[in-house]
């Protein structure tokens, strides 16, 4: 295992009117956004609500105002710091914020983020590697769940390992290659909702408004994923993403499935939450395993999230799922799932329990990342003011 270091990094500072924060500015996957060293942020969730606000620029379509990108994918946050946990190295906090939204949610986790949680721990010093390949286990605050990373880092002219970003790892969605991130899922069944089944079954008939009874898979492993045959709602499951936001009458019958999916998930209440994501499914038509468009909850993917994919990959080898009912086979202890997506495809891995051959006991993928920007990250001092009060320095 690496070494962890405990060392702080450097300090929020006072540039003016404003708090300027250490932070990286990364690619995970195909997401991107800021990394924080989470012991710098404030230590009152309402408070650190209310930086990430300011520092996406949210709420606003265009984040004009702060370094989202106007959309959920570009709209994405990290928080990382060394565990003090026997077995992990690493703990990480994903926060995602809508563009329009005045909310942080930190309930759910993202794969493609994750992806950038052990380069950020070595550029930032958190992580001390010791040769050409370093390995962390990372527990995601936000679910419990655990994964080991695997990260280059070759040695510079000095004899010193460092993180390399320069590879031959291609995943669509992201142009050109990269050095490979191996993520390896560990037991991710029931993140959220406490159960693969939420339900304790592999379909479902549910009643939404408008569409009468609909077969569902109601799944959770790593995310709350509804499963549907696209041409139950209507759709062919091949569309554009931008054509799918253009359908809003496709659009208003995936949220009614959702809020009733919702419900019958144990969630409540969805309709300020951004899961359970919806998954439209249809037959493989490019040599993969399942076709899908995936929306996050609302906008439609531009390929399909990490987590999404290992549930629906998932979905593809338990019987009776509606997923099975269109997947092209999986065979094999060890089976990949080619999961297609508009961007192309998602290869999954799964190891399954002898025992039982429908319990998935690990999840392996490969994802690439790239720090895209260093340095302070401001947001007004009205926001946060650091400065600690006469009363905080008496204390």
């Amino acid at each position: 295992m690496p070494a962890v270091a405990a060392a702080r990094a450097p300090e929020v500072t006072l540039r003016g009117s404003q708090t300027a924060i250490p932070c990286l500015f990364m690619r995970g996957g195909t997401s991107r956004g800021p990394f924080f060293d989470a012991r710098l942020l404030p230590a009152d969730p309402d408070r650190r609500d209310a930086v990430l606000l300011a520092a996406l620029g949210s709420p606003d379509p265009r984040q004009i105002d702060g370094i989202g990108g106007a959309h959920p994918l570009t709209s994405k946050i990290g928080m990382v710091r060394p565990s003090t946990q026997a077995g992990i190295d690493l703990e990480w906090t994903f926060a995602q914020v809508q563009p329009d939204g005045d909310t942080v949610d930190t309930s759910a986790n993202c794969g493609n983020m994750l992806a950038a949680v052990l380069p950020f721990a070595v550029e930032t010093g958190m992580v001390v590697p010791a040769g050409d390949r370093t390995t962390a286990r990372v527990l995601t605050r936000n679910t419990g769940m655990v994964a080991e990373i695997t990260v280059a880092t070759p040695a510079d002219p000095s004899g010193t390992p460092h993180i390399t970003y320069e590879g031959a790892a291609r995943i669509d969605g992201v142009p050109g290659t990269a050095a490979p991130v191996e993520i390896a899922f560990l037991d991710t069944a029931g993140s959220v909702t406490g159960a693969l089944l939420p339900t304790g079954r592999a379909r479902d008939t549910v009643e939404a408004p408008g569409l009468g009874p609909v077969d569902v898979t109601l799944i959770d492993n790593g995310q709350p994923l509804v499963i549907v045959e696209a041409a139950r709602l209507g759709a062919t499951g091949y569309e554009s993403p931008d054509g799918i936001d253009a359908d809003q009458a496709l659009k208003a019958r995936v949220e009614a499935l959702r809020l009733v999916c919702g419900k019958a998930m144990g969630l409540g209440d969805v309709s300020e939450r951004n899961y359970p994501k919806m998954t439209l499914v249809a037959p493989p038509r490019d040599g993969g395993t399942l076709s899908t468009r995936s929306l996050i909850p609302r906008v439609c993917h531009r390929s399909i999230g990490v987590l999404a994919a290992v549930t629906a990959a998932t979905a593809c080898v338990i019987e009776g799922t509606v997923a099975r009912d269109v997947a092209a086979g999986v065979p094999g202890a060890e089976p990949t799932v080619s999961v297609e997506h508009p961007s192309g495809e998602f290869s999954v891995t799964l190891g399954l329990d002898p025992a039982d051959p429908q319990r998935v006991t690990r999840s392996a993928l490969l994802r690439t990342a790239r720090l895209l920007m260093a340095g302070d990250l401001l947001v007004p001092r009205s926001v946060w003011d650091p400065t600690p009060t006469r009363q905080e320095k008496h204390a």
